[in-house]
Formats: C-alpha cells, structure tokens, sequence
C-alpha cells in the first residue's frame, strides 16, 4: 500500500515521517522541503501513485483548494485522510463528492500538539464509514495512540470543535481567575497551590500557571490557530441553530487577542486580554 500526504507543515511532517516509517510514502507540500522520505512535485502525482492520500492543512479554503485538484485524479478504491481543522459541513460536502467518483473520505482531526504528532501519540477523532475506518485504522495508529470513531462524515471534527471549544473555555476560566486573584492581593503560585487541593483543579492551570505568572508565552498551540477553531464553534452552532453564551465569550476573547497582535503567542497569552492588556 503506497500513502500520500499534503501538508508538510508543523504537524504534517512529523506525522508523514511517523506514517513513513511503516509504509511507502510520498509527500507534498506547496513549499519545498526537505524530509526522510520521498516528495511529489504536485498534488496530482500523490494522488496518481498513492492507495491512500492523507491532507493536513490550515482552513476551509486550504482543503477546498486541495481537493478542487485532487478530484480531477481520483479513481476508484481510493481511500482520503482529511485531517485537517475544518467545518463539519465543508468536509462532508467534499466526502460526497470523493464518494461520487467511487472513492471514500474519512474526517480524522487531531487532538494534541507537536510534541504528540513527533512521538506519534496524537488523539484522532474519526467521522465517515466506519468500514473504510477499520481498512485504515493501522495507518492512523503511526500518528496517535487514542483514535475513536464518532460516527457518519464531520463527526470527528464537530467532537474536535466541541473539544477545542471546551479547552478554551477552561483557559478563560483559569485566565480569570488567576486575573482576579493577582488584582486581590493573593500571591498567584500559592493560588495555584491552593487550586490545586479542590475540584479545579485542572490539565490548563497546571500546565500554564507558571508561564502566565512568568508572563512568558513559549507556543504549544497559537493564538491564531485557537481563534480559527472558536470562530468553528462560533459557525457550527449557527448552522444547527444553536446558542450558548461561553462559545460566543471566547471568541470575542480571541478577537480581541487578535486586534492585540497576539496571534503566534500561545493561547493562554490570552490572559493578558483578561488581565487588561498585562
């Protein structure tokens, strides 16, 4: 079996080399590269000369774009990877055409960031038909160890959606809190410490307590990416005709982050939006 890949980015080429490691690969990205494995010159020879293409991009624009080229090469049998960060209702508007030229699509989005994809301990949500899941199941396990399939096409990213739009409530929450503890005189590594003998304590306050109070921002995931996945949120909730007062708060939170130049900070730079711009 011979496996493609678009999109050597940050987390693309970690998880190519991983996928490399068991199977013939060949990657792609826009930017030339230099990688440990073998490179295409365009999308139209992975597609050619792969049984399975996988795509790790940006946004909706990047994957439309993508697979626009794509479709003029599918054949059928095929098996598409999206892993991409996207719109549920994109996705599977692009799954339908694949199916349309006899091939399948699965939305696989990714929880985690680049440490994971380097040691190929990635958590995958999977949407789409769960047979063509268990054809591909042991190529997704070269790049995550937690891989579970939610259901029909845009599961697997309205779970990661829902995921990343909890993750950056929890960062608000916690940018608050330490906010307000500073501003009342409370010595913010005993906060920490006090939290941490209650129910709040939690994986975001242990983990970026002491680079909030250093007021240093080394990036794990960006500000940038974090506004794009709350405005998903934001997006998938007018789609079903939904409202929830925290999903709309935190992306107001990342505008204004955003309008702050913040955009490649780590997304608990965002306490400085709380903390009135310290």
């Amino acid at each position: 079996m011979k496996v493609g890949f678009i999109g050597l980015g940050i987390m693309g080429m970690p998880m190519a080399t991983n996928v490399s490691k068991k199977y013939d690969l060949i990657g792609y990205d826009v930017v030339a590269k230099e990688a440990p494995f073998a490179l295409a010159n365009s999308i139209k020879e992975v597609v050619e000369k792969c049984d399975v293409v996988i795509s790790m991009v940006p946004k909706n624009e990047h994957v439309l774009s993508v697979y626009e080229e794509v479709l003029d090469y599918v054949r059928e049998g095929q098996v598409f990877i999206e892993m991409s960060t996207i719109s549920p209702s994109v996705s599977t508007g692009v799954a339908l055409k694949i199916e349309e030229k006899g091939a399948n699509m699965l939305d696989c989005p990714v929880v985690k960031s680049q440490p994971a994809a380097i040691s190929g301990t990635l958590g995958i949500y999977v949407g789409g038909k769960k047979e063509v899941f268990e054809e591909i199941k042991d190529i997704l396990s070269c790049m995550g160890c937690n891989i579970i399939y939610m259901g029909d096409h845009g599961s697997g990213l309205t779970m990661k959606i829902l995921h990343n739009a909890l993750v950056g409530q929890i960062q608000n929450g916690v940018n608050e809190v330490m906010s307000i503890a500073s501003k009342l005189g409370i010595d913010l590594n005993d906060f920490v410490t006090a939290i941490s003998y209650g129910g709040g304590q939690n994986f975001y306050m242990d983990g970026k307590a002491k680079n909030i109070i250093a007021g240093n921002f080394p990036t794990a995931f960006s500000v940038a990416n974090m506004h794009k996945d709350a405005h998903l949120a934001e997006d998938l909730l007018k789609e079903n005709n939904l409202s929830y007062p925290g999903i709309a708060n935190t992306a107001r939170v990342y505008d204004e982050a955003m309008e702050q130049g913040l955009g490649r900070e780590d997304f608990s730079a965002t306490f400085k939006v709380v903390n009135g711009g310290k």
